[in-house]
């Protein structure tokens, strides 16, 4: 018996042998797996300086004055978050789902992956949260070639449990939702919930949360824009784990996973979305600053689309939602009789000029378009590229009820884009620069030039202020001293020009004697005109210059007709200066630069300069008074005038509080503003079309109280509207000891509140 014992142990012993010895070999094979691949053997593994500073491409925020984020620039729309500000039920709805036993494992889950590998795979995931955060940060999606896979794995596991190590399961949490892409723009939790809900993490609801978690699985497959049904079905799933790890009562459950998915879809791009003209600003402004400001440490220039800058503009996001609605809502209506007025019109939307003058303007388009420089690239004759412009092809173009699919050839849509109204727009506070409203034209996408920094247009009757005020303060006139409004002559070689000058006011009437305040209310041609033969040119052109114009006005007479291309952003600097008593503050649009770690990278420095007395300043506020008095800016208090008029501006706007404001109109109606302040707050607007030879008929409808005016009466509605923002109806501070007379004799109503604005009859080159 012993001896069969003996045998049986004999004939086993080389089966034990090799199996000790398989396992030995296998464990050991294994092992040193790993550490071929930590040490980096099967391809680089991640520095501790790596691991503790994992590359990512964070968006740049632009972050306004009232602590919104405006827009962003990124190759990724990716903005960290801190767990803090992550809602309770996301994270239980992504443990619950993702990694039941995330705080019991130290990186790698041996119990799901033995589940796994029992399974082939084909029940369960071996990947905790930490595993998949790896393959994220480091090597992204998971090979399909089963070799290379099992080597990726081993990394994942590598890094995961260093992860662990390195950072807290609170961080990991944090940085697993920063990096995920949701798809649609939307990378990281942040930028998922402002592009589908507009909202922040902490503002998501339960089912919203879990709509998010579901998506993780497969973000293109459970994408809300194209596979609905598909989405609440996985969010739905999501719910059910959360019941199962006791985060939702069976009540809770069957209650959100019953709610609809209500998407308030607002993709993040960068010619959509708020302040589009001034984000394309700051990105010049920001290209230009980062090549003058090197990175102290490592030297280089900073990247605006993967540094993760913060950038703190002086934008007040609620007033430029204000701003853009009130352009919307009056340009739309405006559009609507310009297109009816040139219905007759064969040459629309051009008026006197040529057929050659209308097929060059045509054909600078053509060659300024982006359809040109692409063909020219590629090597294509001019004659082929024009012969393109007259092929028709679907297109999507542009209109005031939305974008509409059409089909038209590329010269159509050309002539058709030139019968649009454009517009600048830009308001500021007077005593410390900053910019608070940007609007650059009416749509970024199809419209891209900024008629607020970039484009100088003629300003009409806006430029005399700066002609009154020059008399008052070299003249020591006051607003209450007279003049003759009479017929005038300013003979040939006075001031150098070459031939007699006899401006003449549009309406053919002269008033006689009338007050330097009734002369500016009404914008009488022939009152500028002699205040300028008083002071001279030069005066008049070194005064703008000290009010920040940047222009290369002439010094000729004309220009006190208003002759003169500026910009809106100019424009509103020097009108500012007067409702900051004669103290000039330059433009400000950002406040400072932080790094993504909140090291402050700039700050701006104030740059004023005194250029008129308090009181020569004062004195043009109560000119500008009497224009929103009596003159042509009545309309922001009464308002008047027939059916149509009243269906395109949205009078009356029944303002109260004292205003100063100019309107403006430049020759042939080509041009109108309307440039108006409180204490607080200088707003310029101008309205026009791209080409000046595209305008209205009538002074009516193409002039600055009809045009421009309406867009700042309804912006300030909507700002008084908000109490938070605290925009003054006080009076302007008088200075003490005013030795200039302000207080003239004032008609106790409006005589003529649909007062027409006098257009330039001057126009001379530069």
């Amino acid at each position: 018996m012993a001896q069969n014992n003996k045998n049986q142990k004999e004939d086993f012993s080389p089966y034990v042998k090799k199996f000790w010895k398989f396992f030995l070999y296998t464990f050991g094979g294994i092992i040193l797996f790993f550490l071929f691949a930590s040490w980096g053997l099967f391809g680089a593994m991640p520095s501790f300086d790596e691991l503790e500073n994992p590359n990512s491409n964070v968006a740049t925020e632009i972050i306004s004055s009232d602590g919104e984020t405006i827009g962003k620039f990124y190759l990724e729309n990716r903005t960290p978050i801190k767990y803090a500000d992550l809602p309770d039920h996301l994270v239980k709805a992504l443990i619950a789902t993702e990694d039941e036993r995330f705080y019991e494992h130290s990186g790698i889950d041996s119990r799901g992956t033995l589940r796994a590998v029992l399974s082939f795979g084909g029940s369960g995931g071996a990947s905790t949260l930490t595993q998949q955060l790896a393959k994220l940060l480091f090597h992204g999606e998971g090979s399909k070639f089963l070799p290379l896979r099992i080597v990726q794995k081993a990394k994942e596991w590598i890094i995961a449990t260093k992860l662990e190590r390195q950072y807290t399961k609170q961080e990991i949490i944090a940085m697993y939702l920063n990096k995920a892409d949701f798809v649609n723009t939307a990378v990281g939790i942040r930028s998922a919930a402002k592009v589908y809900f507009g909202k922040e993490p902490k503002d998501l609801t339960v089912d919203e949360a879990a709509m998010f978690v579901g998506m993780l699985k497969n973000p293109w497959y459970f994408n809300p824009i194209r596979r609905m049904e598909k989405v609440k079905e996985r969010r739905n799933v999501v719910l059910r784990q959360m019941e199962k790890n006791d985060f939702l009562t069976k009540e809770k459950k069957e209650y959100y996973q019953n709610q609809p998915i209500v998407l308030k879809f607002t993709p993040e791009s960068h010619v959509e979305g708020k302040a589009t003209y001034f984000r394309e600003y700051l990105r010049g402004f920001m290209k230009k600053w980062v090549k003058e400001n090197p990175k102290k440490e490592g030297g280089g220039e900073y990247d605006i689309y993967r540094d993760g800058l913060k950038i703190y503009t002086t934008i007040d996001s609620r007033m430029q939602q204000y701003a853009e609605e009130a352009v919307d809502e009056h340009l739309a209506n405006l559009q609507e009789e310009f297109f009816i007025q040139q219905q007759k019109n064969e040459n629309a939307p051009f008026i006197n000029i040529t057929s050659d003058e209308t097929r060059k303007i045509i054909e600078r388009s053509m060659k300024n378009s982006e359809r040109w420089r692409i063909m020219s690239e590629k090597g294509i004759s001019e004659d082929q590229i024009k012969k393109s412009f007259d092929v028709k092809a679907k297109m999507s173009i542009f209109t005031w009820k939305g974008e509409k699919d059409t089909i038209m050839t590329p010269r159509d849509s050309i002539i058709y884009y030139k019968h649009f109204l454009q517009t600048g727009v830009m308001a500021m506070e007077p005593h410390t620069g900053y910019v608070k409203v940007w609007v650059g034209g009416i749509n970024y996408k199809h419209f891209q030039y900024d008629h607020v920094a970039q484009g100088a247009r003629q300003v009409g009757s806006t430029f005399k202020p700066f002609v009154y005020a020059a008399a008052i303060e070299q003249l020591k006139m006051s607003p209450c001293d007279s003049i003759y409004d009479s017929p005038f002559t300013m003979p040939k070689g006075r001031y150098g020009i070459d031939a007699d000058w006899t401006p003449k006011n549009s309406s053919g009437n002269y008033r006689g004697l009338v007050t330097l305040k009734s002369a500016l209310a009404n914008s009488i041609n022939t009152v500028s005109a002699k205040l300028m033969d008083k002071v001279g040119p030069h005066a008049v052109v070194d005064l703008t210059k000290k009010l920040g114009v940047s222009s290369n006005i002439p010094e000729r007479p004309a220009i006190a007709l208003g002759a003169v291309e500026i910009t809106v952003s100019d424009m509103v600097a020097a009108y500012s200066t007067f409702a900051n008593q004669g103290v000039y503050m330059k433009p400000q649009v950002i406040t400072k630069i932080e790094d993504k770690n909140g090291v402050v990278l700039y700050e701006s420095v104030p740059e004023s300069k005194d250029v008129l007395s308090k009181d020569v300043s004062y004195a043009i506020i109560k000119l500008l008074e009497g224009v929103t008095e009596s003159g042509s800016g009545a309309r922001l208090r009464y308002g008047s005038g027939g059916p149509t008029y009243k269906r395109v501006t949205g009078l009356p706007y029944a303002f109260l509080n004292p205003i100063a404001g100019k309107t403006g109109t430049s020759q042939n109606n080509s041009d109108g503003w309307f440039i108006g302040m409180v204490p607080n707050l200088a707003m310029g607007v101008w309205v026009g079309n791209e080409d000046r030879s595209a305008h209205f008929k009538n002074t009516q409808m193409g002039q600055g109280a009809t045009m421009a005016l309406p867009i700042w009466g309804l912006f300030m509605k909507k700002c008084y509207a908000d109490d938070k923002l605290n925009v003054s109806q006080k009076p302007f501070e008088r200075p003490a000891n005013l030795s200039i007379k302000v207080d003239c004799w004032a008609p106790k109503k409006v005589v003529d509140s649909l007062a027409v604005e006098e257009p330039t009859t001057e126009e001379f080159d530069f």
